[in-house]
């Protein structure tokens, strides 16, 4: 796992700011290719070979083609044979000299060839062109700047920032955000001048002219499975994508939230190795109706593993929160990101460079509760009502909840009317004019009409991709491969072929991977129905005493107050009501989250127009530099 950047014109000088910018991405190693055409740069994080025989930029044996790749190629040995039997010969044991001669063998068809996750940049001198690739489901981050000219790409945003580039909001995006609780949904990002290349895209850009070409080589829908419906299948793929992301020269851990997907990587991960030292890090709130330590302990004593804990509190969020969004780079909802960011921090202090974990799991098997809405208006599209009804009863009898049916019900309404309830009811404290001024903008989800079409979306639109990114980013701050299994594209094929029934059953989300984990699984982890993951006590912290300050400083600003973008009155209002109890619903702290996100993201990044960000002013909290790494308060070692 690496850092890499690069631009169309010749400046050592500048492409080193650029790699030193993501120095966390890469610290073993760094290096450049700088000619009269382009600046490629690298940081590497020593992951396989960590001989100076993996060092990049990665040179083919004639020296015309030139390599810059962040990510793992986890079927790299099996290509690699391939190669060799075609006359390719090899001086390393990485993966990444095996990308550059299958682009030698394959051209830019590589990519189809690949079981991992990648961004890179081969830089093709015979041709003139630099190609740049992004792997199926988008775990490797690529961001471009491109003017019509100057074409400039980095791993991170913060890298381009190095440039001289506008630095300017994009209104559009930051509406979606606020008004739609999306990020990360399309090419475009917080800044308007800057770009990320989709999932599943590769982009050729022709250095003699200076023009790009972006086209699709993936998607799920054209390489489904027929006749998918065998759970030992799917559980036998998900045991190979274990199984691959354990290879590696450093040690490997993964995270333990408790629920099935984390527990059953771990479960998988002893099964292929008994003899492996196993590490897991977990994220604990005793007491709290979100805490999993009883989950989290039974794994660790069936697999005998090393576990390490740790329980931020408020205070430790705000004295990292200006770290938090220098590692995002871009706003986020809600306060688990700062969970998941410490569970990083604890695998790092502990000695783990690779970690595995389950993102990608709900999306891929349907383990949202409200995928059951879209089955069940698939049922009623079907008129299959009595098999609707059996699902609801089956959810409540589980749950105690109808609130599927109110997702059914939402499904089910016009276009114009959901466009009401959210003007009225869910974001009544933006401004009318930024509304207007956005009208045009649509939510994808509006318009889903099966169960199959949300988890689609799910996957490449409005759930996965924004994830990916905290994952990304919150790792790589701590120099952390992670490893993400259940994105296996064989794994995602499968699971996505199987019909709606063994996605959802009897009540049940993710229906064919619970019963492929039967014998693996503790039955108190199969029939677990509730839905955690890294959750922090997000409502209890916005009330904290220092936390509270830090927002009415901030909702009260003068900037604050100056953004035609809402209502302050109605944002204070609203914090007013949350503090009293008035308000108690979890969307009001979401809704005032997102808010102050945007405030903070537009003073670090927008507003100041430094070399670097200035720091966020937090009551009673030292600001944290992006080399520094806090001191854990609160860890356990059982």
């Amino acid at each position: 796992m690496c850092g890499i950047t690069g631009f169309n014109w010749k400046d050592a000088k500048l492409l080193k700011n650029m790699c030193d910018a993501i120095k966390h991405r890469g610290p073993d190693d760094e290096g450049a290719h700088v000619d009269d055409r382009v600046s490629l740069g690298h940081r590497r994080l020593s992951i396989l070979d960590l001989s100076e025989k993996g060092h990049q930029p990665m040179y083919s044996d004639d020296g015309n083609v030139v390599l810059v790749y962040n990510g793992e190629v986890y079927n790299f040995l099996e290509i690699k044979e391939d190669l060799i039997s075609k006359g390719h010969r090899f001086t390393s044991k990485t993966d990444t000299e095996v990308i550059l001669h299958c682009y030698q063998e394959y051209g830019t068809d590589c990519v189809r060839h690949f079981n991992g996750m990648w961004a890179f940049c081969i830089y093709d001198k015979a041709k003139n062109s630099l190609f740049l690739s992004r792997d199926r489901f988008g775990i490797k981050p690529l961001y471009y700047h491109y003017d019509g000219t100057s074409f400039i790409f980095a791993s991170e945003i913060k890298a381009i920032l190095e440039h001289d580039i506008p630095r300017k909001e994009n209104r559009a995006v930051i509406f979606d955000y606020l008004y739609y609780n999306l990020t990360d949904h399309t090419e475009d990002t917080f800044f308007e001048y800057i770009k990320r290349l989709m999932p599943g895209h590769n982009m050729v850009f022709d250095l003699a002219n200076d023009q790009m070409e972006i086209s699709k080589y993936y998607d799920v829908h054209e390489r489904l499975v027929k006749d998918a419906v065998d759970c030992g299948k799917l559980k036998e793929i998900f045991t190979d994508a274990v199984r691959k992301r354990l290879i590696a020269d450093v040690p490997v851990g993964s995270c333990l939230s408790g629920g099935i997907d984390s527990s059953s990587i771990v479960v998988t991960m002893r099964k292929v190795d008994p003899e492996a030292r196993i590490k897991t890090f977990s994220l604990r709130f005793p007491d709290k109706k979100i805490d999993e330590t009883i989950y989290q302990q039974e794994i660790n004593d069936m697999v005998d593993s090393v576990s390490y804990s740790v329980t931020p509190g408020p205070s430790e969020l705000m004295r990292d929160l200006q770290d938090l969004f220098l590692t995002q780079e871009e706003p986020f909802s809600g306060t688990s990101v700062y969970g998941q960011y410490r569970v990083m921090k604890l695998a790092k202090d502990n000695g783990v460079k690779v970690l595995l974990d389950g993102q990608g799991a709900d999306e891929v098997l349907a383990g949202y509760h409200y995928f059951h809405g879209y089955y069940y208006y698939e049922l009623l599209k079907g008129l299959d009502i009595s098999h609707l009804m059996k699902e609801a009863n089956q959810y409540y009898s589980r749950s105690g909840s109808f609130s599927p049916l109110m997702y059914l019900i939402l499904r089910a309404t016009t276009g114009n009317m959901k466009k009401l309830l959210y003007k009225h009811r869910k974001v009544p404290f933006l401004s009318e004019d930024f509304i207007k001024e956005n009208e045009q903008r649509k939510d994808s989800r509006w318009h889903l009409s099966s169960l199959d079409d949300a988890l689609y979306e799910s996957l490449m639109v409005y759930s996965l991709p924004h994830l990916l990114r905290f994952e990304d980013k919150n790792s790589m701050r701590f120099s952390i491969e992670s490893r993400v299994p259940f994105l296996d594209y064989r794994f995602v094929e499968y699971a996505f072929s199987m019909p709606s029934e063994m996605k959802i059953k009897e009540g049940v989300t993710k229906y064919a991977f619970r019963k492929a984990m039967e014998g693996e699984l503790p039955q108190s982890i199969l029939s677990r129905y509730d839905k955690i993951g890294f959750a922090t006590p997000e409502q209890k912290w916005l009330r904290d005493k220092a936390m509270e300050e830090f927002i009415q400083d901030i909702i009260s600003s003068e900037s604050f107050r100056s953004r035609d973008l809402w209502n302050p009155e109605l944002i204070k209002d609203m914090h007013d009501k949350m503090l009293s109890g008035e308000s108690s619903g979890i969307f009001v702290g979401t809704d005032i989250w997102r808010c102050i996100s945007v405030e903070l993201w537009m003073r670090l990044y927008i507003e100041d127009h430094l070399a670097a960000p200035v720091p966020l002013e937090v009551p009673n909290a030292r600001p944290v530099e992006m080399a520094a790494h806090p001191e854990v308060t609160v860890e356990t070692l059982t």
